[in-house]
């Protein structure tokens, strides 16, 4: 209660100039937002560079220095043209040499959008009943103008950083994520020594529609992404004369063998946090299997029943499934060639060839090729250092009273993988919020974020920034 009188008597005796002053942020920060959401930042339409091009503006006529802004253009699958940016505010001084410095980092690019598949024009920003509807409002053009406008305006206001602080927007993430393999390796000596990263692409949190809050999240982990291509080549024949061996009902056999099998359930530092967490509220048999898990990891059943809830699935373990099917080369021939994709997130910490190598054990069929077409790298999860939770909790609790804050291991993938390859520890600490599940419209229809989200999102970045980098 004291916590919010005081909060009430600072608003109260701000002076207008203060308020004029957030007012006129807010339209900045309105204006940056629908010219993103306007630039179509989607794979094959080469637009991306103009969205990079775009925030380099911005960041010049704030003062940066041409020298510290960089346009990084390169080719990626699908799209000859596409282009990451990379920005220094530079420490001064002596600060320079007691940090090494953090990355605020997010992606320009969105998933395609349809006009006949949404009720706005998914690349014009159109607020209705609060919410401001368009590709990326979500995913994640929230991030990026978020990042950039609390870098402005901690700049005009005379913020002077302690450390180097770069931000890094790469412009495929949706598709390749060819931006961030280049930004942890051929270009690391541009970004320069990194500490740690600040991920836009993960964290947030929600409320229920009544307003009861579920907390906000922050992403150490996230599980490795690998597809693996399972093949089956037969001598074929008239289909009138069929025999046993029969390459589509052979790659079948192997893909039931797939589907039934259950990959060891395995804790991390991450989410072991998680299910301590969520087990201080959980009710009823959820809250029974989660509290029944934590006190005995070997507790196999427990773990099962935590991941056939839609809410945990792929928390637990690692997890495989078919998603793609090739079969015959006509209606009446036997098929020669059967091939299926399965696809695989896998835990962190587990290297992808130990899944491939589980996946011939469980097929159990030398006639059933499996390979792995497009390596991936494993990426192990990042240590939850006091300063980013404690600087994350603050910046959420200054906005989010009685919020819980939770560690999180993504199921899916970001650009923070590449740095967490390269032993950079990444944290997904956005500071976005959404009504849940109304609002959960990620890469679909109607995507959209409410208003009041957007300005206090800006917020979030400014106070972690002076928090982490100003002291």
């Amino acid at each position: 209660m004291l916590k919010k009188t005081a909060l009430f008597l600072t608003a109260a005796l701000a002076t207008p100039a203060t308020a004029a002053t957030e007012a006129e942020w807010q339209v900045k920060t309105r204006a940056m937002f629908e010219r993103v959401i306007a630039i179509p930042t989607v794979l094959g339409r080469s637009r991306v560079p103009e969205m990079a091009q775009y925030l380099a503006d911005q960041f010049k006529a704030a003062g940066w220095a041409d020298s510290d802004i960089r346009i990084m253009p390169h080719a990626t699958p699908g799209d000859p043209k596409t282009a990451a940016l990379i920005v220094h505010w530079r420490a001064g001084g002596k600060a320079k040499a007691k940090a090494k410095g953090i990355m605020l980092m997010g992606h320009m690019d969105v998933v395609e959008a349809k006009r006949e598949d949404s009720t706005t024009d998914p690349f014009v920003l159109t607020e209705r009943d609060g919410y401001l509807y368009g590709r990326g409002t979500i995913d994640m053009k929230n991030g990026i103008v978020a990042i950039t406008q609390a870098l402005i305006k901690l700049r005009s206001e005379g913020f002077k950083p302690k450390r180097d602080i770069v931000v890094f927007f790469s412009g495929d993430e949706e598709t390749n994520g060819r931006s961030a393999e280049l930004g942890a390796t051929e270009w690391k000596g541009i970004i320069g020594p990194l500490d740690f990263g600040l991920n836009a692409d993960a964290g947030g949190g929600g409320y229920l529609a009544d307003g009861k809050p579920l907390g906000f999240g922050l992403q150490a982990a996230e599980k490795t992404y690998a597809d693996y291509t399972l093949k089956v080549v037969n001598r074929g024949g008239h289909s009138s004369k069929p025999r046993a061996d029969n390459a589509i009902y052979q790659l079948a056999t192997a893909l039931k063998r797939i589907e039934a099998h259950r990959f060891e359930p395995v804790f991390n530092e991450v989410t072991r946090g998680y299910f301590t967490a969520r087990a201080k509220t959980a009710t009823g048999p959820l809250g029974d299997a989660m509290r029944a898990w934590l006190a005995n990891p070997a507790d196999g059943k427990a773990a099962d029943f935590i991941e056939a809830d839609p809410t945990e699935a792929g928390l637990t373990r690692t997890r495989c499934v078919a998603t793609q099917l090739f079969g015959g080369h006509a209606p009446n021939a036997l098929p020669q060639l059967a091939t299926a994709n399965v696809n695989c997130r896998i835990m962190p910490g587990i290297a992808p060839a130990a899944i491939e190598a589980e996946l011939e054990r469980v097929i159990a069929d030398p006639g059933v090729a499996v390979d792995q077409p497009v390596p991936s790298q494993q990426s192990d999860p990042s240590p939850l250092r006091a300063d980013v939770i404690g600087a994350h909790t603050r910046a959420v609790l200054a906005r989010h009273p009685g919020m819980s804050i939770t560690p999180e291991m993504s199921a899916g993938a970001t650009d923070a993988r590449p740095f967490r390859s390269a032993g950079i520890p990444v944290y997904g600490v956005n500071g976005v919020w959404l009504r849940v599940p109304d609002d959960l419209r990620a890469h679909g229809k109607d995507e959209r974020l409410p208003v009041k989200a957007l300005h206090d999102n800006v917020a979030h970045w400014a106070q972690l920034v002076t928090e982490l980098a100003g002291k």
